[in-house]
């Protein structure tokens, strides 16, 4: 599970990490230069994701291995960074056999709480070495103008247990039978808040819009991704 820091530098996190008031720690910090510190055994809980939920797990903490990357939260992850990273990935993949959808972010499995790593993390070039899945170029190919709102798009509704959901989903260029919270539920996305849900999806997959409705092409990269993960 990757995350930013979003303090002020590596140094702060670090004494963060080893305070035990704190009540917080990850196995690896990665500074902006590129260096890894690794901070307690792969095979050690580490208290870095919290209260959240990826498919049927809700004790993330015991069943993941936490990275953080030194970053303020809003700025762009280093070059040096995202190599060591990369790196950092390969090994962790080859050791412990770790399936390549398994690598997400801290906003996947608890988007009511966090947005971490932010929209400029290079998801794609990840999955790109085989750390974590990305949806298929020609999902966005010939994409449909959106010419009526209530077509084209999957507004957020404040009561989610009163969700005329299913009626929603059915745009052109998709399957009739095509269920948008059902594809987030596969891919992984607790959707109890379906806003937080799309929000944390358009995070990881979109980077732009990061809202709570999904779009034509949205909806054409999630239907792409949930075929990936059946």
């Amino acid at each position: 599970m990757i995350h930013h820091t979003a303090q002020s530098s590596t140094a702060q996190t670090l004494q963060t990490f080893t305070q035990t008031r704190t009540q917080v720690s990850a196995h690896y910090v990665i500074d902006r230069n590129g260096k890894v510190y690794h901070m307690l055994n792969d095979y050690l809980r580490a208290w870095h994701a919290g209260a959240g939920k990826w498919g049927n797990n809700t004790d993330i903490n015991s069943s993941s291995i936490g990275i953080e990357l030194d970053n303020n939260g809003s700025e762009p992850f280093a070059e040096a960074q995202v190599t060591s990273l990369l790196k950092l990935l390969a090994v962790l993949k080859k050791t412990y056999n770790i399936p390549t959808a398994n690598f997400i972010g801290h906003a996947d499995i608890a988007p009511t709480r966090k947005n971490d790593p932010n929209a400029t993390f290079p998801w794609q070039l990840l999955a790109q070495q085989g750390f974590g899945l990305w949806y298929d170029p020609e999902a966005l190919e010939n994409v449909l103008p959106i010419d009526t709102a209530a077509n084209y798009v999957l507004p957020l509704l404040a009561d989610t247990t009163q969700m005329p959901v299913d009626s929603l989903i059915n745009a052109r260029n998709l399957p009739a039978s095509f269920n948008a919270t059902e594809a987030l539920r596969i891919i992984g996305y607790d959707t109890g808040d379906l806003g937080a849900a799309i929000k944390a999806f358009k995070l990881h997959f979109i980077q732009n819009e990061i809202d709570t409705m999904l779009t034509e092409s949205d909806k054409r990269v999630l239907f792409n991704l949930y075929k990936k993960y059946l």
